[in-house]
């Protein structure tokens, strides 16, 4: 049946913030930018990694109702709506990189039974971890 995981979604706020904020500061890159009309398709990858993207979507039609749009950026914001979790092969080197580039972390990195990982949230709330996994 399936063979693949190729798209994840989350929510953001403003796709060109989004696009700072991935690209700029997280250093993935973009894979797709369309203009469907209805909406802007954007997504982004680890670099080298084109098989697994995540689309960055504003909350809005045609999926979703203006009322339904209200109700998903305010859930945005809470940190409620789902989390992405990167892998990295140095946690503590990543979180320096990242912090001096302005990212501000939620949590430092941190010694777990499966690793190392830490804690940020993008401009919008969305939770976001990153683990550096035990060899």
């Amino acid at each position: 049946m399936f063979n693949a995981i190729t798209h994840s979604q989350i929510y953001v706020l403003d796709q060109d913030e989004a696009l700072d904020f991935y690209v700029g500061k997280l250093g993935l890159e973009v894979n797709s930018d369309v203009d469907l009309g209805f909406m802007r398709w954007l997504t982004i990858n680890v670099p080298g990694q084109p098989e697994r993207q995540i689309l960055l979507e504003k909350p809005g039609g045609p999926s979703m109702s203006a009322e339904t749009a209200a109700q998903v950026r305010d859930l945005v914001t809470k940190g409620a709506m789902g989390a992405v979790i990167f892998s990295t092969d140095d946690c503590r080197k990543t979180y320096e990189t990242l912090s001096g580039l302005g990212v501000e972390f939620t949590e430092e990195p941190t010694e777990r039974p499966y690793g190392i990982d830490c804690a940020l949230r993008d401009p919008f709330g969305n939770p976001i971890r990153l683990t550096q996994p035990k060899a």
